[in-house]
């Protein structure tokens, strides 16, 4: 508690009043441009992540990132998600799962918390879909590798849960919501985006226009992105492809080896999380 007090007496030292013109703003209501929902776990930090500033993101956190279907259940979270779009015209969701994720590790052994956790119990049979699909498409998997892909499906899953809310559902058809799935690894810091269009998991600047990737790259010392992912694609058995090349939209490059571009991963590694859903 003492290091909290202190701390807060050092922001208001320090950063409040060179701050003053935008608290004062602030203080008269809130935009944020996005929703951005993610785990209660305390290594991970929205704002610190993508150095969003205060009053940018409108924040929903939970064990697991988890968003019960519409009408399952009565917490916070879908009066959140209501709110964020109708009130304050939010057209932007993150989802965002992390690894190591406890909630996840707890899917996995769900009755084992009946006991011991109830709560926990009962709060994780919201991902029960997550991980009935992983039970039943990912059976050769066990352990750290099987954790991996729990994580990354679960935050589809949740996405999925989003899209049965009659707010987000009404806006989508509108076009005027996009919604993105994303899984931050702490270890490195490095984020991974899921591309609907090669049901993929992707580096996120791979997914932005050409107009948005030249301005990322002016404003950044990142290297252009080029890494070979499997992609997905109906070749009348099921299977995936070989490897594909993602390159920048703005500018050329060799193909960089997956080990340099994504270190903590081994290829097989890859191969099970870049695939994606099943589904």
């Amino acid at each position: 508690m003492k290091k909290l007090i202190q701390g807060h007496q050092q922001f208001w030292e320090s950063y409040v009043p060179s701050h003053l013109d935008q608290l004062e703003e602030l203080s008269h209501g809130q935009k944020p441009r996005v929703l951005f929902i993610t785990c209660s776990d305390s290594r991970i930090d929205p704002n610190l992540i993508t150095q969003a500033g205060i009053g940018e993101l409108f924040v929903i956190r939970n064990a697991g990132n988890i968003i019960p279907p519409f009408g399952a259940a009565n917490g916070g979270e879908g009066a959140a998600v209501e709110y964020a779009i109708a009130a304050l015209d939010i057209q932007q969701i993150i989802v965002c799962g992390h690894s190591h994720c406890g909630a996840m590790k707890g899917l996995l052994k769900l009755n084992k918390l009946q006991e011991d956790m109830p709560l926990v119990y009962d709060w994780l049979k919201h991902a029960e879909a997550t991980r009935r699909l992983v039970k039943e498409n990912y059976s050769q998997y066990s352990g750290e590798e099987l954790l991996e892909i729990t994580i990354a499906e679960n935050v589809l899953t949740q996405i999925e849960n989003l899209k049965t809310y009659p707010v987000v559902h009404s806006r989508l058809y509108q076009g005027k919501l996009e919604i993105y799935g994303w899984v931050y690894h702490i270890e490195t810091g490095e984020l991974l985006a899921f591309d609907p269009e090669t049901h993929a998991y992707v580096p996120p600047q791979s997914q932005l226009s050409p107009r948005e990737l030249g301005a990322f790259y002016e404003k950044t010392s990142a290297p252009p992105v080029a890494c070979n992912l499997p992609h997905k694609e109906d070749n009348g058995n099921g299977q995936l492809r070989q490897p594909v090349t993602i390159r920048s939209q703005v500018k050329s490059a060799e193909p960089v080896p997956q080990t340099e571009v994504m270190p903590w991963l081994t290829a097989e590694q890859a191969q099970r999380i870049y695939q994606g859903s099943k589904r």
